[in-house]
């Protein structure tokens, strides 16, 4: 749903990064390069962030009846 707090892996805070690695993404910057400029070299962390689907807005649609 949204981007983790902190990494299941190692721990490291990470749910600050995510509006600005999608900035830089948007933008055209290589996903890779993105990542290294935010400072995710940890292989558990990058792998977060390539497989994060932000489902907030779907999931939003439906109501709890």
């Amino acid at each position: 749903m949204i981007i983790p707090v902190r990494c299941f892996g190692c721990s490291k805070p990470v749910a600050q990064l995510w509006e600005k690695y999608n900035e830089k993404v948007a933008a055209g910057t290589d996903k890779k390069q993105a990542l290294d400029e935010l400072g995710l070299k940890r292989y558990c962390c990058r792998a977060l962030f390539l497989g994060h689907v932000d489902l907030a807005e779907t999931v939003a649609k439906f109501r709890k009846s």
